[in-house]
């Protein structure tokens, strides 16, 4: 591969601006990646814009070249950088798009469907034939086959979505932009050279990031990648890679993110003589091709198909008893996929139904009350214990907040700039584009990019401050250069010091709610942590009923290590394997309660394990229908100090499920409109889970 120093050099740099973004990042199954011959990753879902690659090439084990879009091949700074690491562009035909003159309309969509008249329109001018006719906010576009007027043309394939057939039999028709038809061998057979050269090719088959809770429709360029390499060089075997990112809030700083690899695909000889047919066969050895592909991105990416699953799902991982230990974040991802699983097999059984109802009830009171789930479970204290502790944990968050001072105010410029070009660029992405949500795909990208230019500017400017404040002292002039040079090297460690110091922070400052509530209503949480033991073991019990029905070797005591049985395979799409995991002592349980050992609470240990304190994954929780609307962000994880994921083990196993996933960035809340105790303090429900017996209000799905 051309330019291997320049890569080395800049995944490096890349590298560490990931280790500073992010506070952890897990892989899993790197293992499966093969280490010669040619190899083509296949990422999605493509939620983070430009980190979604370098994550990909971080983890990866190899130097992969990634397949551009040309636009943003010409900006400044990331065309520099994607030259860099040996990219390859490719020119979209939707940013080459164009506004159409006039207006068009659909006259006779019963007997004549493929004709288009134009109003005030220049076909002739402005279309070429296989160039496309795109409709407002996307919700149509078909090819044109023949140009017949300027006001008239016949395209491929009708409309038949609703909303673009209102668009079109309007009277006075509707607009529409004009987008070229762009051939893309140049792109196809530099791909096919890299293969044959056994390099690897990263591709995001998505098409361009999104912020939406689904796997967009899979564009087929992948396929004629693989199959056309292989057609064209006799004897190169293509490995396609899956690759799943999963990521915890992936605009937030200091969040988390799980990429999981799965087994290769391996293309077969037939289906490359199939793909060399041409015509039909081609299209049939394409589309076989693409339905791998498509299956085995499920295979590592987690899937539920409703709100109300994820709720049953984060619950059942939370609260059934062999699960409820400290997980890593890559065993998170796994837990909720078998979980999933299980649920699509047995949504339907009355006992999961009234479950699921006791579920969405609990989490309301969670939400009402502040907390989290894995802080309600541990909260049976004296008062003279309360009171100490709370007045301990303040005196540390002083003590952590003075020392994680100094960086926030040293980086505050920066953090501020970050914030507000990052929402200007979302802005701007979210004008460009028909299928994003918000724009929060690019956010990520705009903070790292930002913070890539501004830190070593800003510590720099507080050098040549210093060293203009000293040349007005009587200090030795050796001194005057030697400070300043100094502190430019010490800056970088202090901010980063101070980073982590502040993490500290937050945690204890999380750890204070529970303690307040304890105290000064004692009755409530008391009622809360019944409420959820019961609740507990009623999952337990149910998941203990239905599991040998859904896993073959089901072990209560082992969750980790299961495999489905053929009636789980029948129902659910997935790709079966042996799980292994440490198996779970069955005395752990049994250990005394530990919630307030500040050892816990700020992860000073070495066991870089993961609370239940974050398990709201990005494409976990947000509706698939789009809706804008935000009811707050979920809690980040309790661990503190976690050593570099690079250094980590790697797990092995893989599951998957049906269903798109969705994200939640927040439980469900109560009205707002209680009664007060004679306390003057707002009262906070009695709830029992055994007495309830009525669904709660839908609530709003986040999007």
């Amino acid at each position: 591969m051309k330019g291997t120093i320049g890569y080395d050099i800049l995944s490096w740099i890349f590298n560490i601006m990931v280790d500073i973004f992010f506070r952890e990042v897990r892989p899993r199954g790197a293992h499966r990646i093969p280490q010669e011959g040619p190899v083509i990753f296949v990422a999605a879902p493509h939620a983070n814009q430009f980190v979604d690659p370098l994550i990909v090439m971080r983890e990866c084990g190899r130097r992969a070249s990634f397949i551009i879009a040309a636009k943003s091949m010409g900006e400044r700074g990331i065309g520099t950088f994607a030259r860099l690491l040996n990219s390859i562009p490719v020119v979209r035909p939707q940013d080459l798009a164009k506004p159409g003159k006039g207006r068009i309309q659909l006259l006779n969509r019963k007997t004549d469907p493929l004709r288009i008249t134009g109003i005030d329109t220049h076909f002739t001018q402005q279309l070429h034939v296989r160039d496309s006719i795109v409709l407002p906010k996307n919700v149509g576009q078909s090819e044109v086959v023949e140009i017949v007027s300027d006001t008239e043309i016949i395209i491929k394939r009708e409309f038949k979505d609703l909303k673009a057939l209102e668009l079109l039999t309007q009277n006075d028709g509707t607009l529409y932009k004009c987008m070229p038809h762009i051939e893309q061998e140049d792109v196809y057979n530099t791909v096919y050279d890299e293969l044959n050269d056994g390099q690897c090719i990263t591709i995001f088959p998505e098409g361009g990031s999104h912020d939406r809770a689904e796997m967009l429709p899979l564009k087929a360029g992948v396929t004629l990648m693989a199959l056309g390499a292989m057609a064209k060089y006799p004897g190169l075997d293509v490995k396609i890679v899956p690759c799943g990112l999963n990521y915890f809030h992936p605009h937030r700083f200091r969040s988390r993110a799980v990429i999981e690899f799965g087994d290769p695909i391996t293309i077969s000889p037939k289906l490359v003589e199939q793909y060399k047919a041409g015509g039909t066969e081609k299209r049939a050895a394409c589309t076989k091709l693409l339905d791998n592909i498509y299956n085995a991105l499920k295979s590592v990416t987690v899937n539920a198909a409703s709100y109300e699953t994820l709720m049953v799902i984060q619950a059942a991982r939370r609260l059934y008893k062999p699960a409820h230990r400290k997980l890593h974040i890559s065993q998170v991802v796994d837990l909720n996929r078998r979980f999933v699983i299980g649920y699509n097999l047995f949504k339907d059984e009355p006992k999961v139904k009234e479950l699921q109802q006791k579920v969405l009830a609990y989490n309301q009171l969670v939400k009402y009350h502040g907390l989290r789930d894995h802080q309600v479970s541990r909260m049976e204290l004296h008062t003279s214990r309360i009171l100490a502790l709370l007045g301990y944990r303040i005196l540390l968050l002083i003590i952590w907040g003075l020392l994680a001072f100094p960086g926030a105010i040293l980086n505050l410029p920066v953090a501020i700039v970050a914030k507000i070009f990052s929402a200007k660029k979302a802005r701007e992405a979210l004008r460009g584009s028909t299928v994003k949500i918000a724009g929060r795909d690019v956010l990520a990208t705009w903070k790292i990019l930002v913070g890539f230019v501004l830190l070593p500017t800003i510590y720099g400017l507080y050098t040549l401050l210093l060293f203009i404040t000293l040349l007005h002292t009587d200090l030795p002039l050796k001194w005057k250069f030697v400070a300043p040079a100094v502190v430019w090297i010490l800056l970088p460690f202090i901010s980063y010091a101070s980073l982590r110091f502040g993490e500290i922070g937050m945690d204890v400052y999380r750890s204070l709610k529970p303690l307040y509530l304890a105290l000064v209503d004692h009755q409530s949480t008391e009622q809360l942590r019944q409420n959820r033991e019961k609740l507990s073991h009623d999952i337990t019990e149910l998941i203990n009923e239905y599991g040998p029905r859904a896993f073959t070797d089901f072990d209560p005591d082992n969750i980790f290590r299961i495999a489905p049985s053929p009636s789980a395979s029948n129902n659910v799409s997935r790709s079966t394997s042996q799980f292994s995991f440490p198996k779970i002592a069955s005395g752990f349980f049994n250990q005394r309660k530990e919630w307030m050992d500040d050892r816990n609470i700020f992860n000073w240990s070495k066991n870089a394990s993961e609370s239940d304190a974050d398990d709201n994954l990005y494409f976990l929780g947000r509706s698939s229908q789009g809706n804008r609307s935000r009811s707050g962000s979920a809690s980040e994880l309790d661990g503190g100090w976690t050593p570099d994921s690079r250094n980590r083990s790697r797990a092995s196993s893989v599951s998957s499920n049906n269903g798109e996933g969705f994200k939640v960035e927040s439980m469900t809340s109560l009205s707002p409109t209680l009664p007060f105790n004679e306390n003057g303090l707002k009262q906070r429900p009695i709830f029992k889970i055994e007495d309830f017996d009525e669904a709660p209000p839908k609530q709003a799905i986040v999007g």
